[in-house]
């Protein structure tokens, strides 16, 4: 009796993703109409969360397949609420200044992206955070912001809380939707590939041909755009805009959390540290500064003993991938008949290649 040669099989998509990608649309649908069941605090909260993937989902796109850890995107957080609260004082529908800020932010990202992109590492995560700390200053200029007292949308006011909250919770589904698919279609394409590669050694992508800084740039501006698109809406749900509050550090940290205990570099990982987050916020987040602590303590145990977070673990040791935007190598057996087959044992779970 002959043994098994192992054989490689290169795979992308299965019928697991297939049925992912089916549940995905049906669990969209079924959000499209749950205002019309939903009480409204729950309204809210849903708002909340669909804000909260957005940022863990941008934030994992610029950090975990770009490799370009930032510890300032509050920045393009408070700029998109800044830009919402001016487009609204300018006469702009207050709901279509909520999408035109997000444009403003991404095109004034261009121009930063021209010296934020020239530094590496360290040096790139602390100029975010020095670029985040002039732009609050620079903001509290605005005699229509009146410095750390703030302003409101109060364009938004014209309309009833029912008609508002429904509205602002569809835009932020269509946007979290949107901004989710784009990622994905970008993550699977070749400019996937010249990401990851990128992350992986920039120097050695850039000797195959890879256009290492447009590359870099593409995914620094769709980061600032959705993120600018987040903080326009969390203004919408709170309507009060006030400097401090929205380009606060605690807005990235919550965003590194969310990938850490998701998974960073995994698509599904950000969806589900969001979810975490959100859990762990509506069940403690009234505890004051506990909550806090236990969200350090979390993220650093997290570090600790799940360093690839919880989707990381779970696609490393079952094999699991719903939304894959690469490929893998798997080993398989040869059976008799010729025909390749995947044993969990002779199974090994590379990372992502394009």
């Amino acid at each position: 009796m002959s043994a098994s040669a192992p054989m490689s099989v290169i795979e992308r998509g299965t019928a697991t993703s297939r049925i992912a990608a089916i549940a995905v649309a049906v669990i969209i649908a079924l959000l499209a109409i749950a205002p019309q069941v939903l009480s409204a605090g729950a309204v809210d909260r849903m708002t909340a969360l669909f804000i909260y993937v957005i940022l863990a989902a941008m934030w994992n796109a610029l950090a975990g397949f770009g490799g370009l850890v930032s510890v300032g995107q509050q920045v393009f957080f408070g700029l998109g609420a800044y830009f919402a609260i001016r487009l609204a004082d300018a006469g702009l529908n207050p709901f279509l200044a909520l999408f035109a800020s997000g444009i403003v932010v991404g095109v004034v990202s261009i121009p930063l992206s021209l010296f934020m992109l020239r530094l590496r590492n360290g040096e790139f995560a602390i100029g975010m955070w020095v670029i985040a700390a002039l732009t609050h200053l620079l903001v509290n200029l605005d005699r229509l912001v009146q410095g750390e007292t703030g302003t409101s949308l109060i364009s938004l006011n014209v309309y009833d809380s029912g008609t508002r909250r429904a509205t602002i919770y569809w835009l932020a589904l269509a946007s979290m939707t949107a901004l989710l698919a784009i990622l994905f279609g970008l993550l699977r394409g070749s400019t996937g590939a010249a990401i990851r590669a990128i992350r992986d050694n920039e120097d050695a992508a850039a000797s195959v041909g890879v256009r290492v800084t447009g590359t870099k740039r593409l995914l620094f501006v769709l980061a600032a755009f959705g993120i600018g698109i987040a903080g326009a809406l969390w203004l919408a749900t709170s309507i009060t805009f006030q400097p401090k509050t929205y380009f606060n550090v605690q807005w990235t940290a919550y965003m590194i959390f969310m990938v850490l205990v998701g998974g960073i570099g995994t698509f599904e990982g950000a969806i589900l540290g969001a979810l975490v987050f959100f859990l762990i916020e509506t069940w403690f987040g009234g505890t004051g500064v506990w909550y806090l602590v236990g969200l350090g303590a979390t993220a650093v145990l997290f570090s600790l003993f799940l360093p690839r977070g919880l989707w990381g673990t779970i696609e490393e040791r079952f094999g699991l991938r719903l939304l894959p935007v690469g490929y893998r190598v798997r080993l398989a057996a040869d059976t008799a008949d010729g025909e390749a087959t995947p044993s969990p044992q002779q199974t090994t779970m590379h990372q992502e290649k394009a």
